[in-house]
């Protein structure tokens, strides 16, 4: 991939086979307004042919504008185009302000991401940033005034490119990664203003004076940075030998640990709208001996952490591994038995499947309780009881975590799929 000013390319993807083309829901947005958009649904489906059978050469993205060339089945070369209007710059500005006044959206972006809650905020500034139904305007040399087959190639390749980078969609939006981060930051700095000398002596304000001047007193200094990483712990290098029964080892990991909690604590306090979420419920000493392995301890506390818990050293992998996808939630998805989920969940997750996929490439899924398993392959579906589901593979004759959840079964079962094509032989 090479980067300009106002352009980036990206390299020809290899063919998609056995996998959704796109796997978050912003990628499903886009081709929601490409397949509900478009007049003629065989083009369409021709079109999923092509990107499925990799004949989508490289794709060069710019404001309002994404090109690449797309190869019939006999060979022949065709330039299509996909046009998206650009916003405005008021737009822009609006959608900017938006995202500086929330530390989560700039996170979001920072990470690559592109939350719901993004994408409700700026539409309710009149900033809609993913496409709607005919916003996506074809142009090919084959002459087609609708989408055609080579178009709808472009659009579902570009749906896997903004799997990767939603910054790709804001680029055809009209702004470049680079420059739309810089305005963020320089919107979401702190007013410059020259620090009190430590010898200036300040005087203090009465507070019931204080009190009736709230309303043009300036406001409160925010809380102090959270540091990127807690410090050492304290060092037990000393002449004492340990009490007998305490492992000097041990006590230092889990100091360590304690640190490594204790600051992930406070940055969820200082975090804008913590004080709006419940508290959460506390870990049973299984799952905590869970969590403890997951910070990477040593090999001899690993087995006293699996011995403790009544698991096997690859029973505690597979706990760690759900651990790492989603803590306590996810541990619970792997070790809880089979459960009946309620009926219009089920019918809902079979019509999101079955609209994900090809009839003669549909996985066929067989159901047991909340699991539903692929048949012919090693893949499995499972339902939590939070209504996410969750992406397994079965491993040395055990079921193991293949990713973090999704409310979109069909996007956990890609994964899951995906995940058997990257095995190795």
């Amino acid at each position: 991939m090479t980067d300009q000013r106002d352009e980036r390319t990206f390299r020809a993807l290899p063919p998609s086979q056995g996998r959704a083309f796109a796997l978050t829901w912003w990628g499903r947005a886009w081709l929601t307004a490409l397949e509900h958009g478009a007049m003629d649904l065989k083009q369409v489906k021709q079109g999923r042919g092509l990107a499925r059978a990799g004949a989508v050469g490289a794709v060069s993205v710019r404001p309002g504008r994404i090109t690449a060339v797309v190869r019939d089945r006999d060979g022949t070369r065709h330039r299509a185009d996909v046009l998206l209007q650009e916003l405005s710059g008021d737009q822009w500005d609006r959608f900017l302000d938006m995202a500086a006044e929330r530390a989560g959206h700039v996170a979001a972006l920072l990470d690559h991401e592109m939350p719901t809650h993004l994408v409700e905020d700026a539409a309710a500034a009149g900033v809609e940033l993913l496409p709607g139904l005919g916003d996506l305007e074809p142009e090919c040399d084959c002459g087609a005034w609708d989408h055609c087959g080579h178009t709808a190639a472009l659009c579902y390749q570009m749906a896997r490119l903004l799997d990767e980078d939603p910054f790709v969609l804001l680029l055809m939006r009209g702004r470049v990664e680079r420059l739309l981060l810089d305005e963020l930051q320089a919107r979401s700095a702190p007013p410059s203003g020259v620090p009190a000398s430590p010898e200036t002596p300040v005087e203090g304000v009465d507070a019931a004076e204080a009190y009736a001047a709230g309303d043009i007193l300036p406001p409160l200094p925010g809380p102090p940075s959270v540091p990127e990483r807690s410090g050492p712990p304290p060092s037990l290098d000393t002449d004492t030998r340990p009490a007998p029964g305490v492992d000097a080892a041990a006590l230092r990991f889990l100091a360590t640990q304690a640190a490594q909690e204790a600051l992930r604590l406070l940055g969820e306090a200082v975090t804008p709208g913590h004080e709006r979420q419940g508290l959460a419920t506390g870990l049973s000493a299984s799952q905590d001996a869970v969590r403890l392995a997951a910070g990477d301890p040593s090999e001899e506390i690993a087995t006293r952490l699996a011995q403790g818990t009544g698991r096997d050293r690859t029973g505690l992998g597979l706990a760690v591994r759900a651990w790492r996808n989603g803590g306590a939630a996810a541990l619970s998805v792997l070790e809880s038995d089979e459960w009946s989920a309620d009926a219009t969940t089920l019918a809902r997750a079979r019509t999101a499947l079955e609209s994900a996929w090809d009839e003669d490439e549909r996985p066929e899924l067989r159901a047991a309780g909340n699991r539903w398993t692929v048949d012919g392959t090693p893949a499995q579906l499972r339902l939590g009881r939070d209504g996410r589901w969750w992406p397994y593979r079965e491993e040395g004759g055990r079921w193991a975590p293949a990713g973090g959840p999704s409310t979109d079964p069909a996007a956990a079962l890609a994964q899951a799929l995906e995940d058997e094509e990257r095995a190795p032989l």
